[in-house]
Formats: structure tokens, C-alpha cells, sequence
């Protein structure tokens, strides 16, 4: 059973906790950007790139982790 907490986090060479941890800020950022979309949907001057360069960012480390 154990083995299903750390099988993914081992394939990207990360511990569980390291992977939680990773797992939590893409969340937060994610939300986030979310958040920022949403606000963007109400009031379209505000937060014109947020979102885009948040996923940008995210998808560099990302790409930077595998």
C-alpha cells in the first residue's frame, strides 16, 4: 500500500514529501491564476496576463523537472 504513495513521486525523482510540497505550490499558484482569471472575467482591464504567464512559469519548472 505504501508503495502507491511513493511509485510517482520516485518516477520524477522526488520524495513524497518533496513532491507534496511541489504539488501544494502548483495548487496555490494555480488557484491563483484562477482567481485572477475570474476577476479578469468581471472587470477585462485587470489582470490581462496574469493567468498566462503564471501557467508559463509553471510549465517551465515543470519542464525543468523531468
Amino acid at each position: 500500500m505504501f508503495k502507491r504513495f511513493t511509485e510517482h513521486p520516485a518516477s520524477v525523482g522526488e520524495t513524497y514529501g518533496e513532491h507534496f510540497g511541489q504539488a501544494i505550490r502548483f495548487a496555490k499558484d494555480l488557484f491563483l491564476a484562477a482567481f485572477a482569471c475570474t476577476i479578469h472575467s468581471i472587470f477585462p482591464w485587470l489582470f490581462t496576463t496574469t493567468a498566462s504567464k503564471k501557467v508559463k512559469v509553471l510549465n517551465r519548472t515543470m519542464q525543468r523537472g523531468k
